[in-house]
């Protein structure tokens, strides 16, 4: 049997390119192909169940992060992989604390295509330079008994942490901790050093591995 693939993108054009491509896969098969998360969960209704869902983040009406979140929680056997234009963290760590196993930069080679489809199937994920063996962890926090304590974190740099793993930009977080650009930049450089990261998508897989946010 080949595993059933359902794309979820407002351009026609990238739909069917990618539909071309999977159909191409010997493993895989298009289920379907919706314009936004409201076609798919409409899928979803009908039984239309596929076992992974190629997931543009930018949509009309309902987007990948609102999608992903709802196929997180209705539907959580469905393996979910993000596909953007963009390579910033917000928007990884966005996609990643709302669910997704993987994600792809849409100027990607069609071979980095299948062997994510392959990986998300085999183990679960699909591992990038943005999402390290780290994150299998995090399915599996460590029970530590005050990571915070022990990562010698203070309130402040604490409070930074949780707001890194959301999905603001740092100047909004510098504006939500009332303080200027360049303390957030301190406390960003603290947080890197002291939780043994290089950047905001290691600070929030480590975050989620220690309990100090849910995924």
């Amino acid at each position: 049997m080949k595993y059933k693939i359902a794309i979820v993108d407002d351009h026609t054009l990238v739909a069917n390119a990618l539909a071309g491509l999977v159909q191409k896969m010997e493993k895989y098969e298009v289920m379907y192909e919706a314009a936004n998360g409201k076609e798919l969960i409409h899928h979803f209704k009908l039984k239309m169940i596929p076992d992974v869902v190629l997931l543009d983040i930018n949509m009309p009406e309902m987007d990948g992060y609102e999608t992903s979140l709802w196929v997180k929680n209705n539907h959580p056997e469905v393996k979910v992989i993000a596909l953007s234009m963009y390579d910033k963290e917000e928007a990884i760590v966005g996609m990643l604390r709302n669910g997704a196993r993987g994600y792809l930069l849409k100027g990607c080679k069609p071979s980095e295509l299948r062997i994510a489809l392959d990986n998300v199937m085999d183990k679960g994920f699909y591992y990038t330079e943005f999402v390290t063996d780290k994150l299998l962890k995090s399915l599996n926090p460590e029970k530590v008994k005050n990571p915070i304590k022990e990562l010698g974190l203070s309130d402040r740099e604490l409070e930074f942490v949780r707001y890194a793993c959301s999905e603001l930009t740092y100047n909004e977080i510098a504006s939500k901790m009332c303080c200027a650009n360049r303390t957030v930049d301190g406390y960003r450089e603290q947080a890197f050093y002291k939780m043994n990261v290089k950047s905001r998508v290691g600070i929030v897989i480590e975050a989620i591995r220690l309990g100090i946010v849910v995924l």
